[in-house]
């Protein structure tokens, strides 16, 4: 049995199964962690969900930025795909309703006491141990499964606040957490997020990777994430850091990652998919 993370795949259907194939992945004996971001910029959305549905419970996926989005075009009158979205596979398609549903249901984080590995879509604020972050997870996750699941969807966009306060409540509370584990790449000096800049860390920027900040609560935990295309780390970094970026920017003509838990091993496919990158 092996264990297989796999970067974002943001509806690249013919790499993730060419990468499945090139690791020899059986549902019967193997699971799959995918960072999330499913779906969306990619040609075959529909196809990926229904791909990662059909394998029932040898996969776990935590839930992304463009998943959520996705949500949210679907079920918030008045939200609409952005010009460069690639929804409307799912959106019209016979199974939507199933494909929604399915999603609303997965998680935000995964941690997995065994193989010693939490999973996250994005990244954790500096603040937050495994069991704060575990415990915000659940504060979003439940809500998405719950009645009022449209109404976090209207209220979810947006930057602020910047800074966990454990007196945050409401709609501010549940888009600061949405925002770290689904958005984070930056923070400032002060431990606040900053969720505008996407590029490759420079020294004159000002901003410190969530990964870097000093002091950081997880910092004891192994974390697979994705979300941050851009980022490139030295594999002593991934050892000295416990971080383990996946997202090597398949829907952007990169590759596909996948990491074999187990011993690390990392294996890949190249893309045939080329988005227009924003």
């Amino acid at each position: 049995m092996a264990t297989y993370a796999i970067g974002d795949v943001q509806g690249c259907h013919r790499e993730l199964m060419a990468l499945l194939a090139a690791v020899s992945f059986n549902e019967m004996r193997d699971r799959l962690w995918l960072v999330g971001d499913l779906v969306n910029r990619g040609p075959q959305s529909a196809a990926v969900l229904r791909s990662v549905m059909a394998l029932g419970a040898s996969v776990v996926t935590v839930l992304g930025n463009h998943d959520l989005h996705l949500l949210a075009c679907a079920c918030v009158p008045g939200i609409k795909p952005r010009r460069r979205d690639t929804l409307d596979d799912i959106l019209d398609a016979p199974d939507r309703d199933a494909m929604l549903a399915w999603l609303r249901r997965q998680p935000l984080l995964h941690h997995d006491a065994t193989l010693d590995y939490t999973l996250v879509h994005a990244g954790l604020a500096p603040q937050w141990d495994l069991a704060t972050a575990q415990a915000c997870a659940r504060e979003v996750e439940e809500v998405l499964r719950g009645d009022d699941f449209v109404d976090f969807l209207q209220h979810m966009y947006g930057d602020e606040p910047a800074q966990w306060q454990t007196s945050l409540r409401g709609h501010a509370r549940l888009r600061y957490i949405t925002n770290c584990l689904t958005r984070i790449r930056y923070c400032g000096a002060d431990g606040s997020i900053d969720l505008k800049d996407k590029g490759e860390p420079t020294a004159d920027s000002g901003l410190i990777p969530w990964f870097r900040m000093p002091a950081r609560a997880s910092r004891d935990l192994r974390i697979v994430f994705g979300h941050w295309s851009t980022l490139r780390l030295a594999a002593t970094e991934w050892q000295s850091l416990r971080v383990y970026p996946l997202d090597t920017g398949a829907v952007w003509g990169g590759e596909l990652t996948a990491m074999r838990l187990e011993d690390g091993a990392l294996f890949q496919v190249k893309s045939t998919t080329a988005a227009p990158f924003d």
